[in-house]
C-alpha cells in the first residue's frame, strides 16, 4: 500500500510535511507502520500550488529516499497547498506515468488502495470517459482511472455525487474495492476512504499545526492530535483552514 501526505494552510516549506517530522512521508517510505508493506519504494511525487491555477508536479520512479533532488526541492519550495505520495505498486508497472499525484487542469489526486478486478472493467471505464479525459490518460493504473472517472462524473460541481457515481462504476457493493484518496482543486483539500470489504487503508486528519494549517496523512506525522477520517465520507479542508480553525 502507498502512503500519502497533504497540507492546506499558510505557506510553508514542503519539507515541513514531507521530510522533517519524526514520522514524515519520507520516513514512511521506508518504515510505514500501518500498512501491509513497510517499504514504499516504487516511485514518489509531489503536486503543489502557487500563483498559477494549475499545480506544479514533480515525480520519479526512484525510491523517495534515494533521490537527493526531493529533499532539496522540499527545502526550497514553499506552498500553502500540496499533495505528496510514495508508491508501493499493485496495478501498473513502475514508471513515471504511473507515479502519483495525477493532475488535470487545476485538479490533482493521490490514491492508496486497490481494485483487484480492474483489468476486467478497464475497457468499459475507458469507453465511458469523454475524449479530453481519455486523451489525458498516460499510465495504466486503477488510481489514474479513478481520478479521471471522478472528473467525468462531475467532480468540479459536486464531489460527493462524483464519488458515489465512481464507486458504482468500479463495482462497489458487488466486488472488493479499497479506496483511500486525497485530492484538491487548488482551493479545497479533500480526503476520502472506503472499503466494500474489510477496512479501508488509513487516512488521518491533523489538529491545528504550528503553521496554522492542517494536514491529511496515511499515518500521523508527529505527536499532535490526529483523527481518523471516517469511512465513506468526504472530509474537506478549506483554503481558509487557518482562519476557520
Amino acid at each position: 500500500m502507498c502512503r500519502i501526505a497533504a497540507y492546506c494552510g499558510p505557506s510553508i516549506p514542503l519539507e515541513n510535511i514531507v521530510v522533517r517530522p519524526r514520522h514524515s512521508l519520507l520516513e514512511q517510505s521506508q518504515h510505514a507502520v500501518e500498512s501491509k508493506l513497510a517499504v514504499n519504494g516504487d516511485g514518489f511525487g509531489i503536486a503543489w500550488y502557487g500563483s498559477h491555477e494549475r499545480p506544479g508536479v514533480y515525480k520519479d520512479v526512484l525510491p523517495a529516499w534515494a533521490d537527493g533532488n526531493l529533499t532539496n526541492l522540499c527545502r526550497m519550495v514553499q506552498s500553502g497547498l500540496f499533495l505528496a505520495h510514495v508508491r508501493a505498486s499493485t496495478i501498473g508497472e513502475t514508471s513515471r506515468q504511473n507515479c502519483h499525484p495525477f493532475a488535470f487542469g487545476r485538479w490533482s489526486f493521490c490514491h492508496n488502495g486497490q481494485v483487484p478486478h480492474f483489468p476486467k472493467i478497464r475497457r468499459k471505464l475507458e469507453e465511458a470517459l469523454p475524449d479530453d479525459l481519455y486523451d489525458a490518460r498516460v499510465g495504466s493504473t486503477d488510481s489514474e482511472m479513478i481520478f479521471l472517472t471522478l472528473l467525468a462524473n462531475g467532480l468540479d460541481q459536486d464531489p460527493d455525487r462524483a464519488m458515489a457515481l465512481t464507486l458504482h462504476q468500479f463495482g462497489v457493493g458487488s466486488l472488493p474495492v479499497k479506496i483511500t484518496c486525497v485530492f484538491t482543486d487548488g482551493s479545497n483539500l479533500y480526503g476520502f476512504r472506503y472499503a466494500s470489504v474489510g477496512r479501508a487503508p488509513t487516512l488521518y486528519k491533523s489538529g491545528l499545526l504550528d503553521s496554522g494549517g492542517r494536514a491529511f496523512a496515511s499515518e500521523p506525522l508527529n505527536g499532535l492530535q490526529w483523527d481518523k477520517v471516517p469511512e465513506g465520507q468526504i472530509v474537506t479542508l478549506p483554503s481558509s483552514v487557518a482562519q476557520a480553525a
